[in-house]
């Protein structure tokens, strides 16, 4: 087998990874800013509906990948891995720049959401043709010995990606105010706008990569497929493998994906109501502490197989993530002992209102204003004016109040209507980095070794097509409707708040199943047939 000595195998993996991450931050910086992106590109008036329409166009890119995996699978298998990776990632960029530049609901109506839907799908076929290029020609690189632990580097930039991504759009979140960041021109394009620059160096970069030579051999014999797509499911032996990788490894995988990192964000936010910046920071820390797990599993899933290690990841996942979800909503209630509350509040003199349960609010006169805390303590605000509505931020938490030390009030220039959210303590808010971390492990567990165990199971000349689609299928269709169905489930069924997390346990424990029955644990040291 030809393969890059191993002091050379470095520059690919980071020419390829770097490549991947970037299309991992323009596919997630729609998800990230769900909520903000629903008030900009629909009507008003409902904002549940506006919400599950912005998931509902955020999975739509996940399931048209499989479409780009069949598309772009097969370019790849017919002229080569590099030049159709390239290919995919400037169709990626341009997608999440154009992206940027939509104008809202209010200046052009439903044109917008419409073209932002078309945006998300282009978006969708690049990713389809991205990953299963980046692994394979990683793949086609390394020692046989260790496949696990070089693909898995592919793997983590999923995961970085997310970081990225989490990490520029609290940049620029940090550096504004609420009003500033989500108004129709406002910060929370910028992430957007950023893409193309990253975009433009990993093209620079994957332009000076060479062919896989496992590819370059093939081509130079004249044994590349002529029809990737018919050898890859027309023929059973083949086929079964695919649906095999499918139902036994990817579709379990990938629900635990999007589950620990994906819906942990937006039941934090839209759930639990922790304050935005909070709930990306502390999955900001997770990500960060758990990144190197995924080369942990990949090295490790060359010593002892990659079957148990996916399959183990799964199972703790259906086990455990009913508990660590309830703890993260109970422990995140609003509790004056635990959190500081963020108040819109709205006034009228000479009124009394219930705002949270937590609050009486008090108007004496039209210049002094009551305000009476829950264990009966209180102060005043004396002003010569009376403003109808005004955003009030409560600082320290009401527990500091025990020592005599005065709250400040501090006015933000804003008018929405009666609103909460909570930040935490920081003690509490490391307890939350720690149960989202514990996620993200079952994530690396699951996710590390996948790369390495799908090229061993397809030979070379149709290893693009044939693994490309049941991944993408596997991640973009059970595993991208995750944060969907699960927030449909929820707003459908009020009554239980973690409803939505019987769809990736059921999915996961089915793969489980199917994995430890069928899958064999064997290493395939040759993928080159």
């Amino acid at each position: 087998m030809t393969t890059v000595p191993v002091k050379g195998i470095g520059k690919i993996i980071f020419s390829s990874s770097l490549g991947t991450l970037i299309e991992w931050y323009d596919f997630y910086i729609f998800g990230m800013l769900a909520k903000t992106i629903s008030a900009q590109f629909f009507p008003e008036g409902n904002e549940t509906a506006a919400l599950l329409s912005t998931l509902a166009i955020f999975a739509a890119g996940f399931l048209v990948r499989p479409f780009g995996a069949l598309v772009f699978g097969r370019l790849g298998d017919l002229v080569g891995r590099k030049y159709t990776f390239l290919l995919t990632l400037v169709l990626m960029g341009g997608s999440t720049f154009l992206i940027g530049l939509v104008p809202s609901y209010k200046s052009i109506g439903m044109a917008a959401p419409l073209l932002v839907l078309l945006l998300r799908l282009i978006q969708g076929l690049a990713l389809g043709g991205e990953y299963g290029g980046a692994a394979t020609y990683v793949a086609e690189h390394a020692p046989e010995t260790k496949r696990g632990y070089y693909t898995s580097w592919i793997q983590t930039t999923a995961t970085l990606g997310l970081f990225v991504a989490l990490g520029v759009i609290m940049a620029v979140k940090s550096n504004m105010n609420d009003a500033s960041f989500n108004a129709e021109w406002g910060g929370w394009r910028y992430p957007f706008w950023i893409s193309i620059l990253l975009v433009g160096v990993s093209v620079y970069i994957r332009l000076k990569m060479s062919e896989s030579p496992m590819y370059a051999e093939l081509k130079k014999d004249g044994k590349t497929s002529v029809n990737p797509i018919k050898e890859s499911f027309g023929h059973k032996a083949n086929f079964k493998m695919v649906l095999l990788a499918l139902f036994g490894a990817v579709m379990g995988q990938g629900v635990i994906w999007y589950t620990g990192q994906f819906y942990a964000q937006s039941f934090l936010e839209n759930t639990v109501k922790l304050e935005f910046m909070q709930s990306r920071e502390i999955l900001l820390w997770a990500i960060a502490f758990a990144t190197p797990f995924f080369v942990f599993f990949g090295w490790l899933s060359d010593k002892t197989g990659r079957k148990w290690i996916m399959l183990t990841g799964m199972l703790l996942g259906v086990i455990f993530y009913r508990p660590i979800f309830n703890t993260l909503l109970k422990d995140g209630a609003i509790n004056p002992q635990q959190a500081m509350l963020k108040l819109r509040v709205s006034q009228s003199s000479n009124t009394t209102d219930t705002l949270l349960t937590h609050f009486s609010l008090k108007y004496v006169t039209h210049t002094n204003t009551n305000y009476i805390l829950p264990d009966g303590t209180g102060f005043s605000e004396k002003r010569s004016d009376t403003l109808l509505v005004k955003n009030y931020t409560l600082y320290p938490p009401l527990s500091a109040l025990a020592d005599n030390r005065e709250p400040v009030l501090t006015v933000l220039p804003d008018s929405k209507p009666a609103y909460s959210s909570i930040v935490l303590t920081p003690s509490l808010k490391w307890k939350f980095v720690f149960l989202v971390w514990v996620m993200i492990i079952f994530v690396t567990m699951a996710y590390g070794p996948i790369a390495a165990f799908l090229v061993e199971l397809f030979p070379t000349k149709i290893r693009y097509t044939s693994m490309s689609l049941p991944y993408h299928i596997g991640n973009g269709v059970f595993g991208g409707l995750v944060p969907f169905i699960a927030t449909l489930l929820a707003t459908t069924f009020t009554k239980d708040p973690l409803v939505g997390l019987w769809y990736p346990i059921g999915v996961a424990g089915l793969c489980f199943v199917i994995g430890a029955l069928y899958l064999s644990n064997k290493i395939d040291k040759d993928v080159n047939d």
